[in-house]
């Protein structure tokens, strides 16, 4: 006979099984005693006990009818959407309202032929979530059911308003959001964007910097020094060099390296060169400070006291020059004026056969 125990479980289509189940369910338990045979009986008692508590094991897994709690229920109807959707949030937020949004209609946003877009499936819903509640009128005095907000006091956490917008959004060029200096800052997609807006500062050269400006103090202050990238003038704006939405590099940098990033722009300066100048090749930053100086061309010292950051005078045919002008003695004319680059005029490489002093 096969066993009618196997891992555990047991196997009811066993003759020995299923003699004692039809037994048990037909209750002809004595009859069935009377057939036993002796040596079997310790065996079918025990297939008999296991069948029982298999069976009450059984029905304490039924799921049992449990009754809706109020705070189930309310959870249920906070779950609800409108019946005529956007035509039921505009009764109330027209261009009188005091959060108007007619002008979605005039953005991407609003645009129902256009799959992709909220307003194509369940439209002002689709990003602040079931309303019918919300749009209940409530007597006076009573505030209205709560529904998602973004703005920067929301009761909605700033990660969750984000996860809304990155449903969409979250492509290539914003995979790198989670984990980025903006994400860690906790700063919400609506601090930058107006969505219910026609114009959108922070997408139009010209005032995006007003809006980068809000948050970086230190950098708003660099950009009114006489040295600057020409951003005030409307012909840069900070997302030629940095890639807002995250990114793997310093200081969300556009490219892999900074000086990947001022080549864009600055292609003469890649190189390669017969006759390099290693900093230049190491790090712009070494030289230049990339948001704005006092001096000319963004340097961060003037020349010489920035070339003798690095070169001493020692071997140099002139004599030392510091921030107290030229000490007595006969130096050369080109000295005077303080500018090693009077000679040295291909300070970024040369490819001149005899350039090796970047003099040519």
């Amino acid at each position: 006979m096969r066993r009618a125990v196997t891992d555990g479980r047991i196997d009811c289509r066993q003759p020995a099984v299923a003699s004692v189940w039809e037994a048990v369910t037909l209750g002809n338990l004595t009859t069935m005693a009377d057939d036993m045979n002796q040596k079997h009986r310790p065996i079918y008692a025990l297939l008999f006990l296991l069948c029982f508590f298999v069976g009450l094991a059984a029905r304490a897994e039924e799921p049992a009818a449990v009754a809706q709690t109020p705070a189930a229920i309310d959870a249920n109807k906070a779950s609800a959407y409108t019946e005529k959707g956007a035509d039921t949030c505009l009764k109330c937020h027209d261009e009188d309202s005091e959060f108007p949004v007619l002008d979605i209609f005039k953005t991407k946003h609003g645009q129902p032929a256009d799959k992709r877009t909220p307003f194509a499936g369940q439209q002002c819903e689709a990003c602040h979530g079931p309303g019918a509640e919300h749009a209940k009128q409530v007597p006076e005095g009573k505030k209205q059911a709560p529904i998602i907000e973004f703005e920067a006091d929301s009761w909605v956490p700033t990660e969750k308003q984000n996860q809304i917008c990155l449903g969409c959004h979250e492509n290539q060029n914003r995979i790198a959001w989670q984990g980025g200096a903006h994400s860690k800052g906790d700063v919400a997609c609506v601090s930058c964007h107006k969505i219910h807006a026609t114009h959108d500062q922070v997408q139009t050269r010209t005032e995006q910097q007003d809006v980068c400006f809000t948050c970086h103090k230190k950098q708003r202050a660099d950009f009114m020094k006489p040295s600057i990238h020409p951003v005030r003038a409307g012909q840069m704006d900070c997302s030629d060099c940095h890639t807002v939405h995250g990114s793997v590099t310093a200081n969300l940098l556009l490219k892999p390296t900074l000086n990947e990033t001022c080549y864009t722009c600055h292609a003469e300066k890649r190189g390669p060169f017969l006759w390099e100048h290693a900093p230049v090749a190491e790090d712009c930053s070494t030289c230049h400070t990339a948001h704005g100086s006092i001096h000319p061309s963004l340097l961060s010292k003037r020349s010489p006291l920035l070339c003798q950051q690095c070169h001493s005078q020692a071997g140099h045919p002139s004599i030392a020059s510091g921030p107290d002008g030229l000490p007595g003695g006969t130096p050369s004319g080109f000295l005077l004026s303080g500018g090693c680059m009077n000679c040295h005029s291909q300070v970024h490489g040369s490819n001149h056969p005899s350039g090796v002093k970047l003099m040519r």
